[in-house]
């Protein structure tokens, strides 16, 4: 059995990585072309391609499932084209015994798509980031005309709102407004600066500006008379330091797509998120599918399974492809569907990241044991007639 599953890993590997490599070129031509248009003396064609490969992990993230389910129906296929299923089969290797032999095969799968998924898309996505903020200016991740705009609970027990125009990596930032608030929500201080730089817990801004709102503002505003005082002081600094709950990693979160991000990282900003009482939803949903990732591989080749194991005369192996890729493209949309649903929804967030996996997973088991059976009233009937 040893030898036969690892000549079922060879196949499999093969063609999936033939696949996924098709994919990717195929994709990545496609994102190169529509990125033509914004090469200029900053952004050269040099630096194009090279947010293009920084791009490729996550590009191989999204497209390793359906490359899987392609690749090894494809394998599959072959196999029972060439009668080599049907020598396992007659050797005593029922279609439950292989298919528990295909899930071995794709656990290193599971294993590097861990490693994909923790490590290398969301260093690549950050540098991604990075680049496309410093040669194209553009970023992501809810950034408003204004800027990004962030809220924590200050050392006084009241409320921050901190807005940053523009987050240049590496925890450098530029054209920063800090806003503190009183615990009876009324505006105290507001800071000004040209650049800062957030480190673990700590914001250092050069070239400051703190404008200060006296306490007796608020009533001095609503009255018909001139104040007695000044109701604002301005005070300079050459730098200020401010103790924060944003960290860089938490900066970055606000332009990386949440299921792009490590589980440590989005677990991290959705505590982040949860402290300061904002919206978690979104990102939760995200730590769900990020969990429930590697098993989708498991799914994608039990779904291969049964089209794979089809007699050849039912279908050659184009027709089995295809059958393939209609089902990856069907069970993509529903992952999507499941998506916005969550979003829209009052569903449990694990329901729409693990029911359909679950759902796909029981059909094609289900496929499976169905052709088990007739196989073997064939095989009975045929002894019978012997």
């Amino acid at each position: 059995m040893r030898t036969a599953r690892r000549y079922l890993a060879s196949e499999i590997y093969r063609s999936s990585a033939v696949v996924l490599i098709a994919l990717l070129g195929l994709f990545t031509f496609f994102a190169l072309i529509e990125e033509l248009d914004k090469v200029g003396s900053k952004f050269t064609l040099t630096n194009l391609f090279y947010i293009q490969a920084l791009e490729l992990p996550t590009r191989l993230y999204d497209l390793l499932p359906i490359g899987l389910l392609i690749g090894a129906t494809l394998a599959l296929s072959s196999l029972a084209q060439r009668n080599e299923l049907v020598i396992l089969r007659a050797s005593g290797v029922s279609g439950l015994h292989m298919m528990i032999m295909l899930w071995t095969i794709t656990l290193p799968l599971v294993a590097g798509a861990f490693v994909l998924s923790e490590y290398v898309t969301p260093m690549a996505e950050i540098k991604s980031s990075e680049q496309g903020m410093a040669l194209l200016g553009r970023s992501g991740g809810g950034r408003l005309e204004s800027g990004y705009w962030f809220k924590e609970n200050n050392d006084s027990g009241g409320v921050r709102i901190i807005n940053i125009a523009n987050l240049q990596g590496n925890g450098n930032v530029s054209d920063v407004s800090v806003f503190e608030f009183s615990d009876g929500q009324r505006l105290n201080t507001v800071t000004q600066a040209p650049s800062g730089q957030f480190h673990k817990n700590q914001l250092d801004l050069q070239d400051v500006t703190e404008t200060h709102l006296n306490e007796q503002s608020h009533e001095a505003l609503s009255q018909d008379k001139a104040p007695a005082q000044a109701l604002v002081s301005i005070e300079k600094r050459p730098e200020l330091t401010l103790t924060t709950s944003l960290t860089p990693d938490r900066l970055i979160a606000r332009v990386v797509t949440p299921e792009r991000m490590s589980i440590l990282d989005l677990k991290d900003y959705v505590d982040y998120l949860d402290a300061n009482k904002l919206q978690t939803k979104r990102q939760v949903v995200a730590l769900w599918r990020k969990v429930a990732y590697p098993f989708t591989l498991l799914v994608m080749i039990t779904i291969a399974a049964p089209i794979g194991f089809m007699q050849t005369r039912h279908g050659g192996v184009g027709t089995k492809v295809f059958t393939g890729i209609l089902l990856g493209v069907g069970f993509f949309m529903i992952n999507q569907l499941a998506l916005n649903v969550a979003m829209l929804s009052s569903l449990a967030p694990w329901v729409t990241a693990l029911v359909p996996n679950l759902v796909a997973m029981a059909l094609a088991l289900g496929a499976l044991i169905m052709m088990e059976n007739r196989h073997n009233v064939r095989r009975r009937n045929s002894s019978v007639t012997n």
